[in-house]
């Protein structure tokens, strides 16, 4: 069993081989070896919401866009398995999404082509799939039985979640 501190074994899959931005047509993503410290992640989220009152203690910070912008598992559904956890986009510029139920939606997200940076900021989904076979075979292995598109698993995101802006905007000062 992983605590929540290690990479489940479906994400490691996911995240092993380098993503190719190929000049904004692909994935913006960069992911980290590990996760965020708690240390780390409390002094980001501290930075990012100016709120030193709050410890960033419900995210695991697993990689990053361009801009500095990070993916985490957000830990909102209590005694919940970790890779039962939605997987938030906290941008540079503060923007935020829900962009996956969960990280079975999620490996079908990357698979579809769209990274967390596309899926919160509405890129990807419109310029139809493009998908990565070693990430579709990452999915098929780990999530098999829940594909679907970028778009559905961005929506389904949404919709079940659709206060998480609001949430974190009263957590910054």
């Amino acid at each position: 069993m992983t605590s929540d501190r290690e990479f489940p074994t479906a994400l490691a899959a996911a995240l092993a081989a380098p993503f190719d931005y190929d000049d904004g047509e692909r994935i913006d993503f960069e992911p980290f070896a590990a996760f965020l410290s708690a240390e780390d992640t409390t002094d980001w989220w501290r930075a990012w919401t100016d709120n030193t009152e709050s410890s960033g203690d419900d995210f695991r910070v697993f990689g990053q866009d361009g801009t500095g912008g990070y993916a985490a598992f957000w830990l909102v559904r209590p005694d919940g398995a970790l890779v039962d956890q939605p997987v938030v986009f906290l941008g540079s510029e503060g923007e935020t999404a829900v962009v996956a139920r969960d990280l079975a939606d999620f490996l079908w997200l990357l698979a579809d082509g769209v990274g967390p940076c596309e899926a919160a900021g509405g890129y990807g989904t419109d310029r139809g799939p493009r998908p990565d076979r070693r990430l579709t075979a990452v999915a098929e292995r780990f999530a098999p039985g829940r594909q679907q598109s970028a778009a559905a698993v961005i929506e389904r995101a949404a919709r079940e979640f659709p206060d998480f802006d609001d949430i974190v905007t009263e957590l910054c000062r």
